[in-house]
């Protein structure tokens, strides 16, 4: 769902939906609302299965909580600031509960390492003028890992910023220089510095000019120790052509300011940049074909192993054998919202894991919106879908066009070798065989 359709959807809730909206979003059990709002359990059930409607998210009977992580991160995308900021971190249900679909916290048991990527990313950040860029399919836990880089720098005694780019509005999209003096004013903001657009922006000059001025002639200078800005979600700029690729120079531009050896070098080697941003398909640009391309040390999240779901299970307090590990990473691989969504459906219903086998693949199951969502796109672009309607009903290795399989990996739903792709894991395989060929039809 777009932001468009978000707004609609939510002014179109009556005012006891949301009411009861906002009770979910601050964390809040079925008892608990029915208490507070004086009606009973199934009431409130079933305004949870109207809201989960109005938001295109489906309820099915005994799943009554499937669809309310996922109604609380899109909340966590469009309207942050109505969601409890320890509902992310924690559970719906139970504070033992991990939420997948928000990063994991930085005390939390349930973050897995992924050695030795973190302590590459430790020694990187400790360097002047770095750029950390941490890409990955979407839900591959990217935001958790720059949580981690944020506070190894604060341990060190850097100076730390987090900026998502899901606080900007969408008319700050529009244009350069609307977005140029939002980036800038939110900084200052950051550090609890005054905002002195106007001594130092001047319109001859161009957005990304003023927006460097800005930062090495104030920002920077008020600054005593490195300063690590970590830009997340940086794909909803990638969105807008009318500011990507110029967004790209700047940032580029500042990394390599540090390192030319002139004047001004020394002020921007204070500077340590992260950008996070997912790999799945963009509207209007290529990330790996942009300014930003190439550009400081990349950082890609592969999944998990074996040995780091079956150490999640046991997390979980799942007693499982190796044979049970084998059958959930054989349907979603190492993906680890997938495995963190199996995992804590099974703890907190009454499913087995052979019903959620039986069920992921289709629309009852506890991945479909996830799966739409990827079908969603793959609508969206023909070509790619017929690409991948052919490795799906194959189920092999099948060499595409490298740009085709090139996308289909971003997207992380296929494994590639060379120009040779086929699905990532079994889930994948199931649904899109049924799905595809309905919308591939000649």
């Amino acid at each position: 769902m777009d932001k468009l359709k978000f707004d609609k959807a939510f002014e179109g809730l009556t005012h006891r939906q949301k009411e009861v909206l906002q009770e979910i979003l601050s964390g809040k059990t079925d008892k608990a609302i029915a208490k507070s709002k004086n009606i009973t359990e199934v009431s409130v059930r079933k305004h949870v299965q109207r809201i989960c409607k109005v938001f295109e998210l489906k309820n099915f009977p005994g799943q009554q909580y499937s669809q309310r992580p996922v109604l609380i991160n899109l909340f966590a995308k469009y309207k942050p600031g109505l969601v409890n900021c320890e509902l992310l971190n924690l559970g719906v249900e139970n504070n033992e509960q991990q939420s997948f679909t928000s990063p994991v916290s930085i005390d939390s048991a349930f973050y897995v390492e992924r050695p030795p990527i973190e302590s590459y990313c430790y020694e990187e950040i400790a360097k002047p003028g770095a750029l950390l860029r941490i890409k990955a399919p979407q839900h591959m836990g990217k935001t958790s890992l720059m949580d981690r880089i944020i506070q190894y720098s604060k341990s060190i005694g850097y100076e730390t910023e987090t900026l998502s780019f899901k606080l900007a509005d969408s008319k700050i999209f529009t244009e350069l220089d609307k977005f140029s003096k939002w980036f800038c004013a939110v900084i200052s903001n950051k550090l609890r510095l005054p905002n002195k657009l106007d001594d130092y922006w001047n319109d001859l000059f161009g957005c990304n000019y003023n927006t460097t001025i800005y930062l090495q002639d104030y920002l920077l200078k008020e600054i005593n120790s490195p300063l690590v800005l970590a830009l997340d979600d940086v794909d909803l700029v990638f969105e807008h052509s009318t500011i990507a690729n110029d967004f790209c120079v700047l940032l580029r531009g500042w990394h390599e300011q540090a390192r030319r050896g002139n004047r001004d070098s020394e002020t921007w080697q204070k500077l340590r940049l992260i950008i996070v941003h997912a790999t799945d398909i963009y509207s209007s640009m290529d990330i790996n074909s942009s300014p930003l391309a190439n550009v400081g040390k990349i950082v890609e999240l592969p999944e998990l192993n074996h040995e780091q779901v079956k150490d999640l299970a046991h997390k979980h307090k799942l007693d499982w054998s190796d044979v049970q590990v084998n059958k959930l990473v054989n349907l979603v691989g190492g993906h680890p919202y997938l495995v963190q969504l199996a995992l804590d459906y099974m703890k907190y219903s009454n499913v087995t894991l052979e019903q959620l086998l039986q069920q992921a693949p289709t629309e009852a199951g506890i991945y479909s919106n996830y799966l739409r969502q990827h079908l969603g796109e793959l609508e969206e672009n023909p070509k790619l879908a017929a690409a991948f309607q052919d490795v799906v009903l194959k189920n092999d290795w099948v060499q595409l066009d490298p740009v085709q399989a090139f996308k289909l990996h971003s997207m992380g739903i296929v494994k590639i070798e060379g120009n040779n792709v086929k699905p990532n894991c079994q889930l994948y395989h199931s649904y899109f065989k049924v799905h595809l060929s309905k919308i591939c039809l000649p």
